[in-house]
């Protein structure tokens, strides 16, 4: 087993007009997974769900699917939990239908609380989703909390690996460009990623640790609050993080993530440089 690397959603380069030809475009390509994105809603058909997953299964492409942007789970208002559990569960029909089985959630928002506080309500209200995902028949699906790029977000690493220690079926979608974000640049190079696997395998195991999800992106940010965009990795102005250092160390401990890259609009292209780049320490 070896680490998977595609984008997340079609980069600009992509010559097709339906996303049922983006696992053929992929395999031609040499990248392995693609992560379809549903955050602005889940509103991808039943009909194009299944072309999608055919295709895929047909070219053995990986998939996975982002949840809705709007997913807050640090929000303790009833109506509020209620909506989050829709976009889960809507998210997790879609996926399935895929074949897809990992379902990236966004951690939430701290809405004037403290950290400890944000985090405690969204403990509850992950526990809430997944009686509605195992009441829905999705027990099979594998959710993934994502770390957060912005400072006023729920979801640095420690944050979203305690999400993850609810249920042995919560994977962390570890995002890399976000992490060197909300830390003003600060988690990036050799020394950063080793802590960083280190602390992932602390908590999960390394069995657990070793299949985690990741997203990877050059990331521009504000000294003020974190992540201001994504950029790409021939965008000058030196935005980080560096690659090479976490694909070097993923390489040494033979781990098997699956990595999708968030590039503004070369995020296919960047994958590639990616896999490359860590098949390169293999």
């Amino acid at each position: 087993m070896s680490a998977k690397f595609g984008p997340a959603g079609n980069a600009e380069s992509f010559p097709y007009r339906s996303s049922a030809d983006a696992p053929k475009w992929l395999r031609e390509l040499g990248l392995d997974c693609y992560e379809y994105q549903c955050g602005k809603g889940v509103n991808v058909g039943e009909e194009t769900a299944g072309k999608i997953g055919l295709a895929a299964a047909e070219q053995g492409i990986a998939l996975s699917l982002h949840a809705p942007y709007f997913i807050n789970l640090a929000n303790p208002d009833p109506e509020s939990l209620q909506k989050t559990v829709g976009y889960v569960t809507s998210a997790c029909l879609a996926a399935d239908r895929m074949g897809a089985r990992r379902v990236v959630i966004h951690s939430g928002a701290l809405m004037k609380r403290t950290r400890r506080e944000a985090l405690d309500i969204a403990l509850r209200s992950l526990r809430e989703v997944l009686r509605a995902c195992d009441d829905a028949g999705f027990a099979h699906m594998t959710l993934c909390p994502e770390t957060m790029g912005k400072i006023n977000q729920l979801g640095d690493l420690d944050e979203v690996l305690e999400l993850c220690t609810l249920d042995a079926r919560l994977v962390p979608c570890v995002d890399f460009g976000h992490l060197y974000a909300r830390s003003l640049g600060a988690d990036e190079g050799a020394e950063a990623c080793a802590r960083m696997l280190d602390r992932m395998a602390a908590v999960l195991g390394e069995e657990r640790a070793k299949y985690f999800h990741s997203h990877f992106s050059h990331i521009e940010f504000t000294p003020g609050g974190g992540e201001k965009c994504h950029r790409t990795f021939d965008d000058d102005g030196g935005f980080g993080p560096d690659w090479t250092p976490l694909a070097a160390e993923v390489a040494r401990r033979g781990w098997s993530p699956t990595f999708i890259c968030e590039s503004a609009g070369t995020q296919a292209e960047d994958a590639l440089t990616m896999k490359r780049i860590y098949q390169s320490f293999l």
